[in-house]
């Protein structure tokens, strides 16, 4: 992990003006009700920069002269926390996990950067300032940014985040291996699941036999909440509340996936409940068999990633002419209401510009799909797809998708 981590902040410091300062929050877990607070997960940033998982430790690289100063602050060790709620991270853990050797603790941090900013000639520091939106609330980095400026007015705020995304978009053979396994595990779970399903269920029975595999496979969080959908229920993309009952003759729309190491699967598969698809049923699922297959095939570095999304457009209307289900191209959005892509990683919905082109090592996600809503009919295929030097590499072939396979996964039961 250090040397993973080093590399990244080594290629990070090369788009740093001199004479600047760069902090970055691990970030806190936000309050729930109460004194409960949400589960805490790191900001994914701070974490590819330094591998530290831990709540309010910040990360200050220092650029002077061409050199790279490189500081962690954590927290000291509190005996009467440690009582309650365990060990924070030791100086020496730090060092282990991150490679930075200069550690200090959180207490010194405004003396820190009082030093920086008044005494030394810094004139520009660095902050993640992402924003998903204009009404969005501040992140720490934004509301930090915001206190230091008012209290050294001398100092040029700067955004980072860009830059860091941009060397966050190609994966490392470690970071793949990371997505591997985590689409071995979420494959794992989508069998279990199938092979407990039947009609008469709650979905969110089906969805426990999911859980089941990912908690004992040691995941401890999931890469976005999933859905089970059935029936109608899965022409809605984002229903998540799982609590219909299945009923005989219905698809059983999935989507869903594990963390491991934070970097995140995301899979969909739809199957009949029954065992069978229907013969209609039949007919969208190899439709959108088809854009899947075909996109997989013709991606490759230095095709428009909008590409993926224009090819779908043009066999789904091909296709649907051809059942009588539409008469004029744009009415493909009426059944296919959102893009087939986005690049998955330490988000999964990770980060990443999809109005370029495609370049070898990215991991990007391939999920057409068709909801004929007044036939109750939802399908979407989705699979994991590493860019390769002259093509790509299906990461998740391994889980059923044909409709032969399918039907042979269930008729094991």
């Amino acid at each position: 992990m250090k040397e993973f981590t080093g590399m990244n902040r080594a290629n990070l410091a090369q788009t740093l003006e001199d004479n600047s300062l760069l902090l970055l929050f691990a970030g806190e877990a936000p309050k729930k009700t109460a004194d409960e607070a949400y589960k805490y997960t790191p900001n994914r940033n701070f974490y590819y920069l330094t591998g530290i998982a831990e709540s309010s430790v910040v990360l200050a690289l220092y650029k002077h002269q061409g050199a790279v100063q490189e500081s962690l602050f954590i927290k000291r060790r509190d005996e009467v926390l440690v009582k309650w709620v365990g060990e924070t991270i030791s100086p020496e853990e730090a060092t282990a996990v991150s490679g930075i050797t200069d550690i200090r603790f959180l207490d010194t941090l405004e003396a820190f950067l009082h030093n920086l900013l008044a005494k030394e000639d810094v004139v520009r520091v660095y902050f993640d300032l992402e924003k998903d939106n204009f009404q969005a609330p501040d992140t720490t980095g934004v509301a930090f940014a915001k206190s230091l400026a008012a209290k050294y007015p001398q100092i040029q705020v700067a955004n980072c985040y860009n830059g860091i995304s941009r060397l966050r978009v190609r994966k490392s053979a470690r970071e793949v291996e990371e997505i591997k396994k985590a689409i071995t595990i979420t494959g794992e779970g989508i069998a279990h699941l199938m092979q407990n399903a039947k009609a008469g269920m709650k979905e969110y029975q089906l969805e426990a036999y999911f859980d089941f595999i990912l908690k004992s496979r040691g995941v401890k969080d999931f890469a976005f909440t999933t859905i089970c959908a059935s029936g109608h229920n899965g022409t809605v993309l984002h229903y998540v509340a799982n609590d219909a009952e299945v009923k005989e003759g219905d698809l059983v729309l999935l989507d869903l996936g594990a963390q491991h190491g934070y970097y995140s699967a995301d899979i969909s598969r739809t199957f009949p409940v029954s065992g069978k698809f229907s013969e209609r049923q039949k007919t969208f699922y190899n439709i959108v068999l088809k854009a899947h297959d075909e996109v997989i095939a013709m991606v490759k570095p230095g095709v428009p990633y909008a590409r993926i999304n224009e090819l779908v457009l043009e066999i789904y209307a091909r296709e649907l002419k051809a059942l009588g289900l539409i008469e004029k191209d744009e009415e493909v959005r009426k059944y296919y209401y959102h893009n087939t892509s986005h690049h998955l990683g330490l988000d999964t919905h990770d980060v990443g510009r999809r109005d370029g082109l495609l370049e070898e090592g990215m991991v990007i996600t391939v999920e057409p799909g068709l909801y004929i809503e007044e036939e109750s009919i939802g399908i979407r295929l989705e699979d994991d797809v590493l860019i390769t030097a002259d093509g790509a590499v299906n990461l998740s072939v391994e889980i059923p998708i044909t409709v032969e396979d399918v039907e042979a996964f269930l008729a094991k039961r």
